[in-house]
């Protein structure tokens, strides 16, 4: 019997690491990759599409669906609920999509307990300066925004040992083609973080990487 969990692949990154850049060229690259589109409660901004980025609902209708059991994973994030859906998910996976979910760790831990055999890839900034360029570049938050979010990416990588794998985002290409690879591969053979993705953790957050 094929485990359908192995076409879960979960896809966790701090604000600014580029997951939504990756998930969007993997996407393209294959016709047989979905991504998952997650409700939240977050207004939405002026670029996003209602269905297609983000499912946008109201706290109450949220938390009604909570009650529900009508999601996969959920989790508070800067304040505002983000969700997987269980319905679209399951039928994305019957369909035998590889199916991406966007999330950040908190729901990253959820599926790994829901749905053992999913694959969690953790992308990195390259370095604390390039993180910090791109929150600045977006030009979506306040300073204070743009601080807050730096350091909960501390605290997102002090998360990167739940993960099978941890990448340095700093080439769109060899990131999408490493995924691909493990996506392709029900056995990776390579170690689950490199060293040059256990420099980029220590100069974040000072761990020593004993943890794996």
């Amino acid at each position: 019997m094929v485990d359908k969990n192995r076409n879960l692949v979960v896809i966790s990154a701090p604000s600014g690491a580029g997951k939504t850049t990756i998930v969007r060229r993997l996407m393209q690259e294959s016709k047989n990759i979905k991504a998952s589109v997650s409700y939240t409660t977050r207004n939405m901004r002026p670029n996003e599409t209602n269905g297609l980025d983000y499912v946008f609902v109201t706290v109450k209708t949220f938390e009604s669906m909570i009650i529900q059991n009508m999601f996969l994973e959920f989790a508070n994030v800067f304040g505002h609920y983000y969700g997987t859906p269980i319905k679209e998910t399951l039928e994305a996976l019957n369909q035998d999509y590889t199916l991406i979910l966007e999330i950040d760790w908190q729901g990253a831990e959820q599926i790994r307990l829901k749905r053992p055999g999913s694959l969690s890839v953790f992308l990195l900034p390259p370095s604390k300066e390039e993180l910090k360029k791109r929150l600045t570049s977006r030009a979506m938050d306040s300073t204070d925004q743009i601080e807050l979010r730096f350091q909960e990416a501390i605290k997102d990588i002090e998360q990167y040992s739940y993960f099978d794998r941890v990448i340095v985002n700093d080439d769109i290409e060899s990131t999408c083609e490493e995924i691909m690879s493990l996506v392709n591969s029900p056995h990776p053979t390579n170690p689950a973080v490199s060293e040059e993705a256990l420099a980029v953790i220590r100069s974040f957050t000072g761990l020593s990487g004993e943890k794996i």
